[in-house]
């Protein structure tokens, strides 16, 4: 049997999983895993495979055990003080010691050092290195996300002083051998909550030469923030945003890439002050295909400020009050919109992938909580900015193609042949007379998305051609961008908070200079994180396999740092998306035993995923809730049908619902079904930590995974309790058995009605 090296990921069930860069994980059992802990490095050999060729492991050695700081819940049972992990793929309470508690208070939140490491007959033993707070003060949920992803939200002493020590205003030494272009009337155009401003857009007619030969069209600038300037390789600065690579954004708070002198000051295109920019200037014709391009280092003086609702007030209504306020740039505005309108008409002829979904904004309240949840609204002025973004970066994309010269692409491969079955299968199941060919093209994916739009299926049919479509990397290897209909596609017009971004702009800085740019070896020494998608598959390079073994073989280091990015951008967004949960359990506990209408959003093979109308709050109604009948799993048409009643689930279905539980630990909401003239069932509450409901069903999630178990204190009351209605019912058993001998069956038989309801 082989022996191979990997990552553990534990599962909250118990058992867990070493990852494998092939995505063939190898399975390790609870008992394996009672000496392991998620994210310890271990050599397994493989043992057997199951019947689907899948295969199981056993653990011959612990090559490395993770050093960083487990985030949980210190509890204190019976004179034992010890912390529940609030990722539950640990599996493991640790016990700490009463004299390293650090004087935190039971039920407090900590990070814990480990001091004894699991073994297969004792829990792992640490101690408390720091103090969080209570669980319900405000931010806290966002300070346990960064620790549980370990999302590095502190800059170091050295990157603080080197970012004191910059200048406040662009100097005159720093505007040499740069364009001056002070005098075009840039604007910034973002969100209203926005504090960065990473590009300024111009646009102007344009036209040259007569007849056959003549151009008509459109000369659109755009200018990005020139960070590479300020942020040099191998100082301080440079180090910390490679190792964050990413800002995340979480509601009211942003962990920035950058320190924030230049995230929102020196770098940031802030209006009416001069900043220094990397120019794309760009000739766009009335087609909206880009004739001719050049970068270059310029100076720039934003002109305003706007932000997406007004642009596209004015837009709307060039005689309105807003227009009215910036007549001077009503007309630049309107030749942007011009710009924008005939690179849509070169969108459509590439068949560049549009769907129209609906994304949600958090409003939360001064103590953090959500106050609502409301629609983002994508206006012209959004699509406006996103496609002379788009433009820029096909650009740049291009340009370093051309001088043949390493870098980071952004790639997005079309379906995976699993993938593209299913949606061919789903696609037949629907008669629709259109289905994607066995090579894929987003032009089939755009066409089968505009001839359903106006079904009443159509959420059902965008929702499976999005999810067929695989996740977009960062890597040198370029294979083009499937969802946009690009050859070629990078990340350029984003460098204060992407750190893909900040290379291309160096590369492109090189070959304006002719000369190359090597990446620093010594930002490679960190291994990249570990970052699973859903279902359990890993980030492609972002495994075990991309780490200090890789780079022993001699892999390249553009792809290590590709993998790098990719990694923790995905990291980014689980710790969003892990925080926008807690925030939404929170919002609903409040919210138990009312009923509200949704639209099922998925389905699978343990219950449906329903979306609430107004809330936009995501939960599951587990199959045991959906009626006294069998309810088997379409695979083809994404459905659930009853058996016997006939009812179909799918995407789409309109369904009302009850909350019944919230599982503010596990981010879990879960509904039971609605039907005219049931009665109303009442809800418990439960416990304080949304533990509350241990009395219900244990249903399970997407992965197939059991409801979070409660603390070991609720645990052992439960237990406690059980044991003693269990020794009163056999008391009186007993004594109706002495009694009445006959009577002692009916009570038994009563028994087991109660324990099928």
């Amino acid at each position: 049997m082989s022996e191979v090296e990997g990552i553990v990921q534990g599962h909250r069930d118990g058992h867990g999983f070493v990852l494998q860069p092939g995505g063939n994980d190898i399975y390790l059992s609870q008992q394996e895993m009672r000496a392991v802990l998620h994210r310890d490095k271990v050599r397994v050999r493989v043992v057997r495979y199951d019947r689907k060729g899948r295969p199981e492991g056993r653990v011959l050695e612990i090559l490395e055990r993770r050093k960083s700081p487990i985030i949980g819940r210190l509890l204190h049972e019976s004179g034992v003080w010890l912390v529940a992990p609030e990722d539950k793929r640990y599996g493991q309470d640790i016990l700490i010691p009463k004299n390293a508690t650090a004087n935190a208070q039971a039920g407090q939140v900590v990070a814990v050092e480990l001091t004894e490491p699991a073994s297969m007959f004792s829990q792992p033993v640490g101690r408390v290195s720091e103090v969080l707070g209570e669980i319900d003060d405000p931010g806290m949920e966002i300070e346990i996300a960064v620790r549980k992803y370990e999302v590095p939200h502190r800059f170091s002493p050295e990157t603080l002083a080197q970012a004191a020590a910059l200048p406040d205003r662009v100097r005159p030494a720093d505007k040499r051998h740069r364009i001056d272009l002070t005098d075009v009337p840039l604007v910034t155009i973002d969100g209203e909550d926005a504090r960065d401003f990473d590009d300024a857009v111009y646009c102007e007619p344009f036209k040259k030469g007569r007849g056959k030969t003549a151009f008509n069209g459109f000369r659109l600038i755009v200018a990005i923030a020139d960070v590479s300037h300020y942020v040099k390789p191998g100082e301080p600065i440079d180090d910390d945003a490679y190792q964050r690579a990413t800002s995340v954004y979480f509601p009211r708070r942003v962990i920035p890439m950058l320190p924030e002198k230049l995230s929102n000051g020196l770098c940031s295109l802030n209006p009416h002050e001069d900043r220094l920019s990397m120019v794309c200037d760009m000739l766009v014709s009335d087609a909206g295909e880009l004739h001719a391009y050049q970068f270059y280092p310029a100076v720039i003086h934003s002109h305003a400020r706007f932000t997406y609702t007004e642009v596209a007030a004015i837009l709307a209504n060039t005689r309105g009050p807003e227009a009215a306020k910036r007549s001077d740039l009503v007309e630049h505005l309107l030749h942007l919109n011009d710009c924008y309108r005939a690179l849509l008409k070169s969108r459509a002829a590439r068949g560049a992938v549009d769907f129209e979904t609906t994304e949600t904004q958090i409003v939360c309240d001064e103590n953090g909580r959500i106050e609502k949840i409301v629609p983002r609204v994508r206006t012209e002025a959004h699509k406006l900015i996103e496609e002379a973004m788009l433009a820029a970066n096909v650009c740049a994309a291009d340009f370093i193609q051309q001088g043949k010269h390493p870098s980071l692409y952004r790639v997005h491969e079309g379906p995976t042949p699993e993938k593209k079955t299913t949606l061919q299968n789903y696609l037949r199941s629907l008669g629709l007379g259109l289905s994607v060919s066995d090579e894929p093209t987003p032009g089939e994916f755009q066409a089968i998305a505009q001839a359903t739009k106006e079904r009443p299926d159509a959420l059902q049919i965008h929702t499976m051609l999005l999810r067929s479509m695989q996740q977009a990397i960062y890597t040198p290897t370029n294979s083009g961008h499937f969802g946009l209909g690009y050859p070629a596609y990078t990340h350029f017009t984003s460098p204060i908070r992407r750190y893909p971004d900040l290379l291309v702009h160096r590369v492109i800085k090189a070959l304006l200079g002719g000369k190359k740019y090597q990446l620093d070896a010594k930002l490679l020494a960190a291994e990249p994180p570990v970052t699973v998608r859903k279902g359990g598959k890993p980030v492609k390079g972002a495994a075990a396999g991309t780490g200090s073994a890789a780079r022993s073989h001699g892999a390249d280091v553009w792809e290590i740092a590709g993998a790098h990015c990719s990694a923790n951008e995905r990291r980014a967004d689980e710790a969003s998306r892990d925080v926008e949960a807690w925030l939404k359990c929170r919002y609903m506990r409040e919210r138990l035993g009312e009923e509200f209408g949704g639209t099922v959003t998925a389905a699978t093979t343990f219950g449906l995923f329903v979306t609430l109308d107004g809330l936009y709050v995501e939960g599951l109604v587990h199959i045991t809730e959906l009626g006294g009948e069998y309810f088997r799993f379409d695979e083809a048409r994404q459905e659930l049908r009853g058996e016997r009643s006939g009812v179909r689930y799918t995407i789409g279905s309109r369904v009302r619902v009850q909350v019944s539980r919230v599982d503010l630990d596990g981010r879990r909401i879960d509904f039971r079904m609605v039907r005219e003239g049931e009665p109303e069932r009442p809800v418990g509450r439960g416990g304080r930590e949304g533990r509350e409901g241990r009395e219900g069903r244990e249903g399970r999630d997407k992965g197939g995974e059991r409801r979070a178990a409660a603390s070991a204190v609720d645990e052992l009351a439960a237990v406690q309790e059980a044991d003693r209605n269990v020794k009163a019912r056999t008391r009186k058993a007993a004594g109706k058995r002495s009694s009445a001998g006959g009577a002692s069956r009916k009570s038994s038989a009563a028994g087991k009605t109660r324990k099928r309801r």
